[in-house]
């Protein structure tokens, strides 16, 4: 068998048959993770691995109730899982470690001793082996709360400065965009949620457990009814007559009833130094109350109550487009116990144990199949459209669903560890990052609020000295700048968008990262790929048959029989291709492998050789008018298997790399949504590249190039002027996926490691969702664009207006409230995006 021209990019497993070195391991580790080794050369992974070495992981798993000290490293210079070994065998012997789990593929080490000081020996063992440690800086009594009632970045402000305030409090982290708080505390979980209760918020403990869904809390709309029914009435009373005291009292019942809990709010603001909306409200009501404008002062509190419910449902709405993906998996499964079926929580289900799947279920857990086919909708993971065939060994994912035949899963991985629940955990993650827009948006805000809330302040007491007008005109002017100063729109215009953005791209088999990548995926010009496995299948299939001294059937019937019995990656795309077309391997015995050059058997009596060029001239069977034929596919990166016996040459197929069939139509809407620059980056030579250029259709290419090399490629794009995306499997080109502006990782759902080291990941093994991410992306970015200029405009206006005494201190809070819904609104279009 000829493998004279098999590249790097055909990594073929049997060795003994000629076969090309691996391409490096390389691991981009991304700095969200502090990781940045970069392996940049191949040789340890190459030398200090064996086969079996380089695809194993350590099975070992640390349980969270394990007994003793427990802390985690960051390893430093692995270069593969065979390094992993390593070092856990040499901590292993390290006198007082009761356990350790080295992983490779997220560069840590966990380790469990019988006293704390043992983990001091650690770094100084593990750098004899030529490794370096990193102690992870361990979180104590550290939970994880939702919180209700937020409508604004800056009640998340309030509970946090409130929470920092306490001594029991050693760090805490409010997340309006998730509605989350990340809290370290020593007292008890009642304590915190009545903590929070008292600053005007609902919180409860985040569980790992499922439970049934929490009854909504509707006390916030009873109270704009009740509110507003008084000042209902007080509207009706006056104009029947009733006397003004009543009206007042019902007045100041609809300020009560409709103010109490932002003035609650307030008071706590104000005592943990924060200037939020509910300070501004509770002073601009208290204020027009005290100059007795209890009509304006009702009206306030009514529509800046009504405001606040609806951005609250309107905010959770784009919220639950990421707590939705909780659902997809059942919250049960049927398990395997002997010959019965007995229902079991996920939670509570362990690697290993086997459950069965009826057509048309939900697969809860991850896992193999064990027995059994079926085709499995995966759309709810990989956004696939097109149900995926499932057959014995292949992996199964929770929440995809089973479709016709019932299966049986081994379990391989925990409910918390399955691929949904990363998915969940990473969005979750994406939605706390503040993007550059926001991080903007929140400072101009911390700046903008005081300035106004000072000047409010000057225009209520010092112009009345000095310009003509009653005090209680430039009070209520000073009351109306209150209201203009609570920038709410403003910092929700950002955070809302991006929460939409990334929970349609998640809901649609997309992860991105955070709000900052979402932004750099709408400012890329230029995208560079990976050609095997990215832009092709990577692995080989037969392109060409070529039949000289026999039928076409006879020749594949022949290689049919020579080849079965291999392993190797070639000899299966000829085997597949002749079952594929019908032929049949024939009686062969004697089979008999020739290293490096090739097979033969004895077929019918007669002995028939499969291999290389070098094996034929061994034979000493001239290829003769077939040279120059071969000479042209392998210019164009064919690797050439010759059949024929020791006087014949009876033809020759060759294999290369095939094209995705999704391929072409991607850097066709790549293109289409205006990247100017689809590039190839491939370690191939001149001939194979230019032909896997013309098939995709990319604008050029970059060819015979080493993993530096293609970091140096990206560099070149970007001294052009753009603003470059490299797309691989999240493993190998590292130095190309940390150089680029964005990197890319395709086919998440079956690599944990894409899922944790790339910037933007496609869950699905094809391009086809890449182009649509770009333009959700641009969309994300011009509406957040609409978002802050309208928010803006919506103030100045207000700021320009009040002066004139156009404007009323409740179309001042109609404009602020207003505002905001309007802006939440035109956020969610994001929602209803098609990816």
């Amino acid at each position: 068998m000829s493998e004279d021209n098999v590249k790097n990019d055909l990594c073929c497993a049997d060795q003994s048959r000629s076969s090309p070195s691996d391409k490096p391991k390389e691991m981009k580790f991304k700095k969200s993770l502090n990781l940045v080794h970069v392996t940049p050369s191949a040789s340890p992974a190459d030398t200090c691995c064996s086969p079996d070495d380089r695809h194993s992981e350590n099975n070992e798993i640390i349980p969270d109730d394990a007994v003793g000290h427990k802390t985690e490293f960051i390893v430093y210079g692995m270069d593969c899982s065979a390094c992993a070994n390593t070092i856990e065998k040499a901590v292993r012997q390290t006198e007082g470690i009761t356990q350790v789990q080295v992983n490779y593929s997220t560069g840590k080490m966990k380790v469990v001793a019988l006293e704390e000081a043992v983990f001091e020996k650690l770094p100084a063992t593990v750098e004899k082996l030529g490794y370096t440690l990193e102690k992870v800086i361990q979180k104590g009594n550290s939970r994880t709360y939702s919180i209700e009632g937020m409508d604004c970045v800056s009640c998340a402000l309030t509970i946090e400065n409130h929470l920092k305030s306490q001594p029991s409090v050693k760090h805490v982290s409010v997340n309006f965009s998730s509605g989350k708080m990340t809290i370290e505390h020593d007292n008890t979980v009642e304590d915190i949620i009545k903590e929070v209760s008292k600053a005007g918020f609902k919180a409860s403990l985040v569980s790992r457990k499922r439970s049934s869904e929490v009854k909504k809390d509707k006390s916030g709309t009873n109270r704009v009814v009740l509110s507003g029914v008084l000042l209902l009435i007080g509207i009706i009373g006056s104009y029947t007559g009733v006397s003004e005291i009543m009206i007042n009292v019902l007045y100041a019942a609809a300020i009560v009833f409709g103010g109490f809990k932002p003035a609650k709010s307030a008071f706590y603001a104000v005592k943990s130094r924060s200037l939020d909306m509910n300070v501004l409200m509770t002073a601009a009501v208290l204020g027009a109350a005290a100059i007795g404008e209890w009509f304006e002062g009702a009206t306030v509190v009514w529509l800046f109550a009504l405001g606040t419910v609806l951005q609250e449902r309107s905010i959770e709405k784009t919220r639950n487009s990421i707590r939705s993906l909780i659902d997809l998996a059942p919250p049960e499964a049927f398990v395997k116990n002997g010959q019965q079926l007995v229902s079991k929580p996920v939670e509570d289900i362990s690697v290993g144990e086997i459950i069965v799947v009826k057509p048309g279920d939900k697969i809860p857990l991850d896992g193999k199949v064990i027995s059994g086919e079926s085709t499995v909708n995966q759309a709810p993971i990989t956004g696939e459209s097109i149900p995926v065939d499932k057959h014995l060994g292949d992996s199964v994912y929770a929440g995809t669903i089973n479709e016709h035949g019932s299966l049986e899963i081994r379990v391989t991985k925990l409910y918390e560890d399955t691929t949904i629940s990363k998915i969940i955990h990473l969005v979750e993650e994406a939605q706390e990052q503040k993007a550059p827009t926001e991080a903007f948006v929140d400072k101009f805000a911390r700046i903008y609020t005081p300035i106004v809330f000072i000047f409010a302040l000057s225009v209520m007491l010092f112009p009345p000295l000095f310009i003509p007008g009653t005090w209680s005109e430039w009070f209520y002017k000073g009351l109306e700048l209150l209201v203009v100063a609570c920038p709410c729109a403003l910092v929700i215009s950002t955070p809302v968008a991006i929460v939409s953005a990334i929970g349609n791209a998640a809901r649609n088999g997309v992860l991105i990262k955070g709000g900052a990548f979402l932004e750099v995926a709408g400012r890329i010009t230029a995208i560079a790929f990976d050609k095997t496995g990215t832009l092709t299948e990577g692995k080989p299939s037969v392109s060409q048959v070529i039949a000289t001294g026999t039928t076409e059937g006879e020749l594949l019937s022949i290689a049919h029989t020579l080849e079965e019995y291999s392993t190797h990656p070639i000899a299966k795309a000829v085997v597949d291709y002749a079952k594929a077309k019908g032929f049949k391997s024939l009686k062969g015995e004697k089979f008999r492998n020739i290293v490096g050059k090739g097979v033969e058997a004895i077929i019918s009596g007669q002995e028939y050789f499969a291999g290389n060029h070098k094996l034929f001239q061994e034979l000493n069977n001239s290829i003769g008018e077939l040279e120059s034929r071969i000479g042209i596919l392998q210019e164009e990166g064919h690797t050439i298997v010759i059949i024929g016996t020791k006087e014949k040459i009876l033809g020759v197929i060759a294999v290369a790399d095939s094209v995705r069939e999704t391929t072409v139509k991607a850097v066709r809407d790549l293109q289409r949504v205006g990247i100017s620059q689809v590039v190839m980056l491939t370690g191939d030579n001149e001939g194979t590249a230019k032909k896997v250029a013309a098939q995709t259709g990319v604008n050029r290419y970059f060819a015979e190039l080493l993993p530096e090399n293609k970091a140096t490629a990206i560099k070149q794009l970007q001294v052009e002027g753009h603003f470059a995306a490299m797309v691989g499997d999240g493993i190998n080109d590292a130095p190309a996926l940390a150089t680029a502006n964005l990197g890319v990782a395709m086919g998440g759902a079956g690599t944990d490691t894409a899922m944790e080291t790339a910037d933007i990941v496609l869950m699905a093994d094809n391009l086809e969702k890449l182009p649509h991410t770009i333009k959700l992306s641009r969309r994300a970015i011009r509406i957040i664009k609409q978002n802050i200029w309208f928010s803006l405009i919506i103030k100045a206006a207000a700021l320009i207006l009040i002066f004139p005494e156009l404007l009323t201190l409740w179309i001042a809070v109609i404009s602020d409230t207003g505002a905001a819904l309007i802006v939440i609104l035109n956020s969610m279009r994001l929602l209803r995006v098609k990816i």
